[in-house]
């Protein structure tokens, strides 16, 4: 059973940084397709960084040069390092894996389909 847990959620002011963790357990699939989304709310969810299963890595226009995503294999964790936040980064960010190949190009459409979502963690960054 797939089990994706996130942490390091909180609140910053703007231009603060944090660090979210998720760690994942009972994952073995070959596609290695994982990222993070966030969602707001009356928003429509939004695809923020993920690892395509060609092993690139994307991530939405709008926290380019500020997000970064990362993972730890020998720790079996994804990570999503945040700096340089906004208000409009406030939002609750979400784990997400899929058990398919996924594309790059894809996989932060605001509908694309992950097979496992953690429960999510709040982050809130006060102007």
């Amino acid at each position: 059973q797939v089990q994706l847990v996130e942490s390091g959620g909180g609140s910053v002011q703007a231009g603060g940084s944090l660090r979210l963790s998720c760690s994942v357990s009972g994952y073995t699939y070959s596609s290695n397709c994982m990222g993070w989304l966030r969602q707001a709310p009356g928003k429509e969810r939004e695809g923020v960084a993920g690892f395509a299963s060609d092993g690139s890595t994307r991530y939405a226009d709008s926290v380019k040069g500020r997000f970064t995503i990362s993972k730890d294999n020998a720790q079996n964790t994804l990570y999503l390092q945040m700096n340089s936040l906004k208000p409009e980064d406030t939002a609750m960010y979400y784990c997400v894996a899929k058990s398919t190949y996924c594309s790059g190009r894809l996989m932060l459409a605001p509908r694309y389909d992950y097979t496992y979502w953690g429960q999510g963690t709040q982050v809130t960054v006060s102007s």
